[in-house]
């Protein structure tokens, strides 16, 4: 009966007889309520290490993504580049053969002249030499 009127006023006893404010189903309650607590603040800290170092991770992996990119973007402007240094050259060189050839045409007239004047010179020296 004192327990019941204890009771009323809000007052229990514990399993060690000591006087409590709280019901002990309550307390045993908020303890288990704690521990779960303490264990998802624990759990959770344990998910922001792992998430932190993929992260981490991830952030080092794009890094190294980024790097890659920009030497590949690298190797192709200069892929480019000696492409249009060959087809500088490649022109330089086309003009350079027909400045070649027309030369060579020139020399081909001029040789022709000289050959037309030694023939000219050969038949003065034969003509010279048969009328003395």
């Amino acid at each position: 009966m004192a327990k019941d009127i204890l009771g009323e006023a809000g007052l229990h006893f514990d399993e060690l007889n000591k006087l409590r404010v709280l019901d002990p189903e309550v307390t045993q309650q908020t303890i288990e309520l704690k521990e779960e607590c303490k264990d998802f603040v624990d759990k959770i800290g344990q998910f922001q290490k792992i998430v932190g170092g993929l992260i981490e991770l991830v952030d080092q992996l794009a890094k190294e993504a980024e790097n890659e990119k920009m030497k590949a973007i690298g190797a192709r402007n200069l892929l480019k580049s000696i492409a249009k240094q060959r087809e500088a050259q490649q022109q330089q060189l086309q003009a350079l053969i027909a400045e070649k050839k027309m030369q060579l045409e020139r020399y081909r007239v001029e040789y022709e002249a000289l050959c037309k004047v030694e023939a000219e010179q050969n038949e003065f020296i034969d003509q010279f030499i048969f009328q003395k």
